[in-house]
């Protein structure tokens, strides 16, 4: 018996050998706005994800995996380049990166790779980012009702070329708002739990259920992509990444620095190289991303300059940790007036700064009434009706509104952050320590703060005037 087990452990091995020699196929799946907790996978009590659940059963998943900046925009082009929202010049929403910045397309391209996306890109210019755009997944995330999607596409580019290996990026635009895709009847409203973020009125319950039958249709979205890279037979040599984005259009989540905005969920799926139906608590942010998949594609992260880093033993089980902290900034323009944020996170304890604490934050797109009288998130409107004499709705409205200078949450007991403990002295000597790591990042990031938060920062940016100086110091990871 013992040596029938000595020799399908040796065949194991063998086999898990001949796979990282080869140069796998990559397919990255991202949701969009999709809070990372609203997954039952991360503790979500609503939303049915059965096919993503069973992703998890195959790969490996992150515990604490975070973007630099709660946007779409800026927080992929940060997964694309390797570098932080300063650093490839898409800093704001709706912005662009620097011309000359190199993207997946580049560096895998340059391995022998094809690198196409499907759906939506909202990356810009296309100098910088030169995928080759594949048909049949709706590109725009704002449009109502949402296209049907088709598979035709990206089962020509999966099964194109056997002997060459692709990179394909499939970006859905569920759950991102409006709300009008899947059945929301499978959520009735009297229900559903709220998360504590997030305010009780009727009208939330209403648009919540949409949105969790938005997860719920993206989660079959998954399955199809899936069903399509098998019958490719493609699905032992490659590499499938899900993430889900920055935080929903909920008040609280996307366009914030809280855990509920920029920490994301983060599976991946290689068989027989790395280990099924496990979780890590190793700290990865999208910077990493792409020094991973260049890693892992037998070419050399180091001579590329990328603020991530590989966390390939991290994947392959040989590690248990791999940066010291994740990082996170937030530019309200043109989202809003300016209101800019920092943050520093070590996996135990996240700090913010709000660089502009006098001032009241606004999201227009969240809280704005148009010019024609209709409200963006008829949602908002009745959180502030509700807050006069519903005490939790006020401080729920507040907490959104106004901030304090400083912020500190234990998220290992507190994953909603709605214990502020920047007051509290037994915490004094790791606030410390995250303030002065906070202020060295800003410093190798060459930024200068609240000065980034303004029309003429944009404007220089999109002159091609780089804010960033030099490369992030390597050894905060």
């Amino acid at each position: 018996m013992n040596r029938i087990y000595l020799l399908l452990v040796f065949l194991a091995l063998g086999q898990a050998a001949d796979a990282l020699a080869k140069r796998p196929n990559f397919l990255i799946i991202m949701a969009d706005d999709c809070t990372y907790n609203d997954l039952r996978l991360y503790g979500g009590q609503n939303a049915r994800t059965p096919n993503i659940d069973r992703l998890a059963k195959q790969g490996l998943t992150f515990n604490r995996a975070y973007l630099a900046e709660a946007m779409c925009q800026p927080c992929r082009a940060e997964l694309m380049t390797g570098q932080y929202p300063l650093h490839n010049g898409c800093a704001w929403n709706h912005s662009a990166s620097q011309p000359n910045v190199k993207s997946i397309p580049h560096h895998l391209g340059a391995l022998g790779y094809r690198v196409g996306i499907t759906g939506k890109v909202h990356v810009k210019p296309a100098a910088a980012f030169p995928f080759e755009i594949i048909g049949g997944f709706d590109p725009s995330c704002v449009r109502n009702p949402t296209r049907e999607h088709k598979l035709d596409g990206i089962r020509g580019f999966m099964s194109r070329d056997a002997e060459q290996p692709f990179c394909l990026v499939v970006a859905l635009v569920e759950p991102h708002v409006p709300w009008v895709m899947g059945d929301p009847s499978q959520y009735p409203p009297a229900g559903l739990k709220l998360p504590p973020n997030i305010a009780d009125t009727p009208r939330t319950r209403q648009d919540f259920a949409k949105y969790l039958a938005e997860i719920t249709y993206m989660d079959g979205q998954v399955r199809q992509v899936l069903d399509t890279l098998k019958a490719t037979s493609g699905s032992d040599d490659t590499v499938v990444l899900f993430t889900s984005e920055q935080g929903s259009q909920f008040p609280g989540n996307k366009w914030t620095n809280w855990n509920t905005g920029i920490q994301t969920a983060l599976v991946v799926r290689w068989p027989g190289c790395i280990p099924a139906d496990k979780r890590t608590d190793a700290l990865v942010q999208y910077a990493d991303i792409l020094p991973t998949l260049v890693d892992l594609a037998g070419g050399k992260p180091d001579a590329h300059p990328y603020d991530g880093s590989s966390f390939r033993d991290a994947l392959l089980g040989k590690k248990q940790a791999h940066r010291r902290y994740v990082y996170g900034m937030h530019n309200n323009i043109p989202e809003g007036p300016p209101y800019p944020i920092r943050s520093i996170n070590d996996g135990e304890y996240h700090y913010i700064r709000n660089l502009l604490p006098d001032e009241i934050y606004i999201e227009k797109h969240l809280m704005g009434v148009r010019g024609n009288g209709a409200l963006n998130n008829p949602y908002w409107g009745t959180w502030v009706w509700d807050s006069w004499d519903t005490p939790r709705s006020y401080r729920l409205v507040k907490r959104y509104m106004h901030r304090p200078a400083e912020q500190l949450y234990r998220v290992t007991d507190d994953p909603y952050e709605m214990n502020n403990l920047i007051g509290d002295k037994t915490k004094a000597k790791h606030l410390a320590k995250l303030r002065a790591e906070l202020d060295r990042w800003m410093k190798a990031q060459n930024d200068p703060g609240a000065a980034v938060d303004t029309p003429e920062a944009i404007q220089a940016s999109k002159r091609g005037e780089h804010l960033h100086g030099t490369s992030a110091n390597r050894s905060a990871r």
